[in-house]
């Protein structure tokens, strides 16, 4: 018999409460949500209060304008994550009905979309407050693997983007038709990589101790775009190998194309995920290169 993990008695819900016969509930993914901006909070205004881990000695903003700038940043999360998952998975569905587009509270977001919501909205406040733009983008960068981490964790507790079936020992049996319904299920049940497991792992865990070392250990700070670099490339190449194993969106899968593949050619290609994280792998790559050029012609 394959050995499989029993999916565990999660809920999505922490607690729910009922007034004037209406439900609200807090979820483990708001929950996420809110501890991930509070530790990106903490994690900003201890750097801006550290002067010498910046270039001259000088951060490049004031610890008080954090929250300010959090402000910014939630918006453009919101905003970018929900339009990036409109238009990167399932722009034929929300054209056909946009009063769905507002319904967010439904689910669908898209991490990519969150990322350029997050870049225009502190490229609008940088310029606002005559910031240096790039520092800035190093001083965010760091700060959000937590957040990615707790988010992950929470995609598992919901039991939702779980990966493909597998027949490895740590395969998870997750539950709902969907995650059952594969041609690899032994006996009664199918497992399937913990694909969000492995994101929280490589994507929160692992990168966020690789920029903190960077930033604490290495003075990358002093190094404009080397954070932000890292970061992309980091997060791109994270996302890009767990996507072999996570399983696509059901829109794009077809008889023609098991594999829900977004390119291909004769069977071989990549997903959307994988399309989306590649220019955040060569745009990474720039920037370190670019920090590393610009710090030895200094020297």
């Amino acid at each position: 018999m394959q050995a499989m993990i029993q999916f565990p008695d999660l809920s999505p819900e922490i607690f729910s409460i009922s007034i004037g016969g209406m439900e609200f509930a807090l979820r483990w993914y708001a929950l996420a949500y809110i501890t991930g901006i509070v530790i990106a909070w903490r994690l900003a205004v201890a750097a801006l209060k550290r002067p010498a881990l910046w270039p001259n000695q000088t951060p490049p903003m004031r610890p008080e304008q954090v929250e300010d700038l959090l402000t910014w940043i939630i918006l453009g999360v919101i905003l970018g994550g929900r339009l990036g998952f409109v238009l990167f998975y399932q722009p034929s569905y929300y054209l056909s009905n946009p009063t769905q587009i507002l319904k967010v509270w439904e689910g669908g977001m898209a991490f990519h979309g969150g990322l350029i919501g997050v870049v225009v909205a502190s490229w609008l406040y940088a310029a606002r407050h005559n910031i240096d733009k790039l520092a800035m983008a190093d001083l965010v960068a760091h700060t959000v693997a937590g957040g990615l981490l707790l988010g992950r964790l929470s995609n598992f507790v919901n039991a939702e983007l779980w990966g493909r079936a597998t027949t490895l020992p740590w395969g998870v049996a997750f539950p709902g038709h969907a995650a059952q319904d594969c041609s690899q299920a032994v006996g009664e049940l199918c497992a399937r990589h913990p694909s969000q497991l492995y994101e929280a792992l490589l994507e929160g865990l692992v990168l966020g101790a690789v920029l903190l070392w960077l930033v604490y250990r290495r003075g990358a700070f002093q190094k404009p775009g080397l954070v932000l670099g890292t970061f992309l490339a980091g997060y791109g190449a994270a996302r890009f190998i767990v996507e072999f194993v996570r399983q696509p969106d059901a829109h794009f899968i077809s008889p023609g194309n098991p594999l829900g593949l977004a390119w291909q050619i004769d069977g071989f290609g990549i997903t959307q995920g994988q399309m989306l994280s590649l220019p955040m792998i060569i745009l990474g790559l720039y920037f370190v290169q670019r920090a590393r050029t610009k710090t030895e012609s200094l020297a």
